[in-house]
């Protein structure tokens, strides 16, 4: 009896430790389950977060390169009307149409260029908070995206030293100050809305090419035309695929966060 009595109190023991252990794995994977559970709560949120600011950063920059692109747009066609002025009339006596778009060629748009705010995708990409976002396809427009800013700022640079090197020289000698002057002073506005005021009333300032007597038409044409030139190629390659990227990613943040 003793010795039955032994061995039944020994199988009590084995399963006693064998259920301990198991609730003892339970505790600690159910503790692990609810704690990656929370983690991926806390990164579904912050991604949430991350995804809204940057859906804001990507549409004030789609309004402001649309709005961009359409005075690039609007400066191109003077390009095109200085070109044939310089080529077919003289320069001495100067239209209230050749003195508008004189200005929106080499003044009012001459600094028209798009610069990017990028501070919530610099944060995605050196932060490595990008990997928040699940979808492959948001990571790699993002990183695309981070490409074409890149793109965009070494053709804007580009643009800005053709713009210091040529276009102020020329604008210091030929430009028409007292023009600039009386246009402001009348509308009491930034040139580029006075002058837009200016083109559709009725009145006529005087604009005056200064020193035409040593005016070269060869010289004005190519200089007009080079300009025109650079600052096509930035509006159609550079300027239009950061659009791109940016429309598509703005589609794919909506669809993913449910954003508007």
């Amino acid at each position: 009896m003793e010795v039955h009595h032994h061995a039944h109190t020994e199988r009590n023991k084995w399963t006693h430790y064998f259920w301990e252990f198991l609730m003892l794995f339970l505790a600690v994977f159910a503790g692990f389950l609810a704690e990656n559970l929370r983690e991926q709560k806390a990164e579904q949120h912050h991604a949430k977060e991350l995804a809204i600011s940057f859906y804001s950063e990507l549409k004030n920059d789609s309004i402001a390169i649309q709005n961009i692109q359409q005075n690039r747009l609007k400066r191109d066609s003077s390009f095109t009307y200085l070109k044939g002025y310089f080529r077919d009339s003289s320069i001495n006596s100067s239209s209230k149409t050749f003195a508008i778009h004189f200005n929106y060629a080499f003044v009012v748009f001459a600094t028209n260029l798009f610069e990017p705010n990028d501070a919530i995708l610099h944060q995605l990409i050196n932060s490595g908070t990008l990997r928040y976002f699940k979808s492959t396809e948001i990571q790699k427009l993002t990183g695309d995206l981070s490409v074409a800013i890149a793109n965009v700022r070494t053709r804007n640079q580009f643009e800005s030293n053709f713009l210091d090197m040529y276009i102020l020289p020329y604008l210091i000698k030929h430009n028409d100050l007292e023009f600039f002057d009386q246009v402001n002073n009348r509308y009491k506005e930034l040139l580029v809305y006075a002058l837009a005021k200016y083109e559709h009333s009725n009145e006529i300032i005087p604009f005056h090419f200064n020193k035409p007597d040593v005016f070269d038409k060869t010289e004005s044409l190519n200089l007009t035309g080079s300009y025109q030139q650079r600052c096509l190629g930035t509006s159609i390659k550079q300027y239009a695929a950061y659009q791109e990227l940016n429309a598509k990613l703005l589609e794919k943040l909506r669809g993913e966060y449910d954003l508007k």
